[in-house]
C-alpha cells in the first residue's frame, strides 16, 4: 500500500474500501457502485489481505444467491415459491392503489407487482414512492384462490444505505491530512487514480460533488462523450437520481395536479438530467418556466398551492463542436435544446464545469487505492447540507462591486460547497481560501460571459476580487486565455458582431493565466522580433495550444550551442519531451548548420541503464541531421536548475523543466495529442526568458 493508503486506514478504519474490489465482485450484476460498496463495507473495510479475500467471497456469494438478474427472474420466483421465503437484492418502487387503499410494491428485476407493503414502511422510506430504491428485501409466497390478492408478501425490507455515522469523528480525522492528501483521498473515493490528474482536474471532479452537500445548487457540465459526466449522479449516492433529459415532465419532476403526488424534487437531494444537450429535442415550454421559478426561488406553483423543495439540479450533456468553433459561431451553451437556450433559464445556473478539459476515461485512470465507502461519504455530504460556509472568504477577500446579486449567489454557493468538501473542519489558510474562491468565480464567470453573447441587455461584469490590502485580482476562464479573439465577442444569430466591452485587465496586473505574448494555437507564428524579448509567461493547467516550436523556437534561431539542464529526464515520457525539443532545434536550423546540444541531468537510481540507452539512441539519431548531442549526469546531488541556455545570449528558465504536458496515449499512433504538442493539455507551469549580459 502507499503511504496515503496506510494513513487512510489508520484514521478511517472500517469506513474505507479498496476501490478496485468493486470491479472484482461486480461481474455481470447491473447495480450501482454504492450498492456494491455497501456490501464491501460490511465485509472488506480493512487492509488485511486475508480478511479482504474472505470478504470478497462472501459478497460474491451474497450477490450470487440474492441479486436478481432479469434473465433469471423466473428461477428466483420459483425459489421463493419452493422455499416459502427468500431474500433478494432489487430496485423497489411503491405506488398507492387508491381503489384498494393500499400501498403496492414493484420489483424491477424480479418482475413482480402489487406486493402489499405497510404504511409504516412507506413513511419511513418515502423515496420508495418516487424513482425507486435499491433494497435487501425478504419475500414470502402464500398462494390464495382470491384472484384480487397477490401471493407475494413482503416480510421485511432494508434500503441499502448507511444507518448512522459519526460526523464529529469525520471532522477530527480530516485534520490529520494535508490538503493535497485529502483531495487525493476524495478522488480515490470517487474511483479515480489521483496520480493521473492535475490539481485543476481534481477540483473539477470535486465540483461535481457540490450538489450533494449544497441545497438548491444548479450546475451544468457540457463536454465530449466518455468523460464520466454522469457517473457520479448514477453510481455515487443513494440520495441522487439520474434521469434522461428526454423523459422529464412537469408532473414527474414537480407535482401531479390530478393526484397531488409530489415529484422528484420533493424526495431527492440531487436530480441530474442526463443527455440534456441536443438542439432537436422537443421540450415543454411549461417545464422550462416552472424550472426557472424553482431554480431561482426554491419553490414551484401548481394549482393554487406554492411548494418548496431543496433538490439541487444538475444538467450534463455532450458537445458536438470544439470550444473555438462554439466561441466563433455561437456560445458555450450551443448544444442545448432551443427552449433551454434561454438567458433567463441559464442565468439561474451557479457554475459551469468545462467538460472539454476532462480526459476521456481510460482504464489506467481508475484507482486501486483506498477510498471512502461511497455510501458513507454520501451521508457525510448530505449532513453538510445543514452547514453554510459561504462567508468564510469575506474576512480576507472582497468581491468587486459590479458583480451582481445573482452572480454573487452563484459564487457564494460554489465556494460554500467546495469549502465543505475540502475543509469540513471550517479552517483553511488564506491561500487555500483564495484558491477555492477563484474556482467559484471562474465557474460563474463562464456562465455570465456566455449570457453576454446570448442577450445583449446584460451588462458586462468585471469578475475580480481584492485582498485586505486592496490589491485587485482579476479572474479569467481558461478558454478566454486560449482564444481571446473569439471569446470577447457578442454573437447574434450566426453573425459575429463587434467585440464586446468586456473590461480589459488593469495595467498594474497582467492576466493571471498568461503573461507575455505567446501566440494562440490557431494563430500564425508572429515575427521573431515580437517574441525576442525578456518576458515571463504563466500557463494554466489544462491549457492547450502550447508547443516547443512556439515557446522556444524563436529563441533558438542562430544558436550554435545549446545547454539543457533538467534533473528529470529519467522516465520515457520525459526523455521523449527532450527528443521533441531536439526536433524543434532541427526545425530552427538550416541544413548546412551544425548545432551542439548538451544535456545535464540526474541518473535514475532504478533504471539508469535504460536512461543511458535512450540517450545513446538520441545521439545516433542526431548525428545524421547535424546535431552534436551529448549528455552528462550531475553527481553532486544538488542540481535543481531547469533551464535552456544558448551561446547567443538567451537563458530560458523553466519551472517544470521540459515536463510540461499531461499524460497522453504515447502508444496510440492515431491520436493527435500523441503526434502534435499543441493538442495536448499542459500542466501548470511558467517560463522566464532572460537576456544574458555576456554571450555564453
Amino acid at each position: 500500500m502507499s503511504q496515503l493508503d496506510d494513513k487512510i486506514n489508520q484514521h478511517f478504519a472500517g469506513l474505507v474500501v479498496r476501490k478496485d474490489l468493486v470491479k472484482t465482485v461486480k461481474g455481470n450484476a447491473i447495480v450501482p457502485t454504492y450498492v456494491l460498496e455497501y456490501l464491501l463495507g460490511q465485509y472488506c473495510a480493512t487492509n488485511d489481505a486475508a480478511t479482504i479475500e474472505t470478504g470478497i467471497e462472501t459478497v460474491r456469494e451474497i450477490l450470487r444467491k440474492h441479486y436478481v438478474h432479469r434473465n433469471e427472474a423466473g428461477l428466483v420466483r420459483s425459489t421463493i415459491k419452493e422455499k416459502g421465503r427468500h431474500k433478494v437484492i432489487d430496485r423497489i418502487s411503491v405506488a398507492l392503489n387508491d381503489k384498494s387503499d393500499a400501498y403496492e410494491a414493484e420489483f424491477a428485476n424480479l418482475g413482480i407487482k402489487k406486493v402489499i407493503i405497510d404504511s409504516a414502511t412507506v413513511k419511513a422510506h418515502p423515496k420508495l414512492l418516487v424513482g425507486g430504491v435499491w433494497c435487501i428485501a425478504e419475500l414470502e409466497y402464500l398462494f390464495t384462490e382470491d384472484k384480487n390478492a397477490s401471493p407475494w408478501v413482503l416480510a421485511s425490507i432494508k434500503p441499502i444505505q448507511l444507518s448512522h455515522f459519526d460526523f464529529d469523528g469525520y471532522v477530527e480525522a480530516r485534520k490529520q491530512f494535508t490538503t493535497e492528501e485529502w483531495i487525493d483521498l476524495l478522488i480515490q473515493s470517487v474511483g479515480f487514480n489521483p496520480q493521473m490528474f492535475g490539481k485543476r482536474n481534481k477540483l473539477s471532479q470535486l465540483v461535481r460533488l457540490i450538489p450533494f452537500c449544497e441545497r438548491n445548487y444548479n450546475l451544468i457540465e457540457l463536454g465530449p462523450k466518455g468523460t464520466g459526466k454522469s457517473h457520479i449522479y448514477s453510481e455515487f449516492s443513494p440520495h441522487g437520481i439520474l434521469i434522461s433529459g428526454g423523459e422529464v415532465t412537469v408532473p414527474k419532476l414537480f407535482v401531479h395536479n390530478g393526484t397531488g403526488k409530489l415529484g422528484l424534487v420533493g424526495y431527492w437531494d440531487v436530480v441530474a438530467f442526463d443527455e440534456f444537450a441536443g438542439k432537436q429535442k422537443r421540450v415543454d415550454k411549461a417545464l422550462v418556466d416552472i424550472m426557472k421559478n424553482y431554480m431561482a426561488n426554491k419553490s414551484f406553483s401548481r394549482g393554487v398551492e406554492t411548494l418548496g423543495a431543496e433538490a439541487s439540479m444538475v444538467f450534463v450533456g455532450n458537445t458536438d463542436h470544439t470550444v473555438p468553433y462554439m466561441l466563433k459561431h455561437s456560445d458555450l451553451f450551443d448544444p442545448l435544446p432551443e427552449k433551454f437556450h434561454d438567458s433567463a433559464f441559464l442565468d439561474r445556473i451557479h457554475s459551469y464545469i468545462p467538460g472539454w478539459e476532462v480526459d476521456v476515461i481510460r482504464g489506467e485512470m481508475f484507482s486501486s487505492g483506498y477510498g471512502f465507502v461511497v455510501d458513507y461519504l454520501a451521508e457525510i455530504l448530505r449532513s453538510l447540507r445543514n452547514h453554510d460556509f459561504s462567508d468564510r472568504y469575506k474576512a480576507k477577500f472582497r468581491l468587486a462591486d459590479d458583480i451582481s446579486t445573482r452572480d454573487r449567489d452563484g459564487i457564494n454557493k460554489t465556494f460554500s460547497g467546495l469549502m465543505k468538501i475540502l475543509y469540513p473542519q471550517g479552517t483553511a489558510t488564506d491561500a487555500e481560501v483564495e484558491e477555492v474562491l477563484r474556482v467559484a468565480i471562474e465557474g460563474r464567470k463562464r456562465v455570465k460571459d456566455q449570457l453576454l453573447r446570448i442577450d445583449a441587455t446584460y451588462p458586462a461584469v468585471r469578475f475580480a476580487y481584492s485582498d485586505q490590502q486592496g490589491t485587485e485580482r482579476l479572474v479569467t476562464t481558461l478558454e478566454e486565455e486560449e482564444y481571446p479573439s473569439a471569446y470577447h465577442r457578442r454573437v447574434a444569430g450566426d453573425e459575429v458582431d463587434a467585440p464586446s466591452t468586456v473590461p480589459e485587465p488593469p495595467a498594474k496586473e497582467p492576466p493571471v493565466a498568461v503573461r507575455g505574448s505567446l501566440p494562440n494555437a490557431s494563430d500564425a507564428l508572429p515575427p521573431k522580433e515580437q517574441l525576442l524579448k525578456e518576458q515571463h509567461l504563466v500557463f494554466q493547467e489544462n491549457q492547450r495550444g502550447i508547443s516547443f516550436d512556439k515557446l522556444f523556437g524563436p529563441y533558438l534561431v542562430g544558436a550554435k550551442r545549446v545547454i539543457v539542464t533538467d534533473p528529470y529526464l529519467r522516465m520515457f515520457h520525459q526523455q521523449r519531451n527532450l527528443m521533441e525539443l531536439l526536433e524543434t532545434v532541427s526545425r530552427q536550423s538550416r541544413p548546412e548548420d551544425e548545432i551542439a546540444v548538451h544535456v545535464v541531468t540526474v541518473e535514475d537510481e532504478f533504471s539508469g541503464d535504460r536512461q543511458t540507452e535512450n540517450f545513446q539512441k538520441m545521439a545516433a539519431a542526431c548525428a545524421g541531421i547535424g546535431i552534436q548531442f551529448s549528455w552528462a549526469y550531475d553527481t553532486t546531488g544538488t542540481k535543481h536548475d531547469r533551464d535552456i541556455t544558448t551561446d547567443h545570449g538567451w537563458k530560458i528558465v523553466l519551472s517544470r523543466g521540459l515536463d510540461v504536458f499531461q499524460r497522453c496515449e504515447l502508444n496510440d499512433a492515431f491520436s493527435f495529442s500523441n503526434r502534435m504538442q499543441q493538442h495536448r493539455q499542459c500542466k501548470e507551469f511558467n517560463v522566464t526568458f532572460v537576456k544574458l549580459n555576456a554571450v555564453q
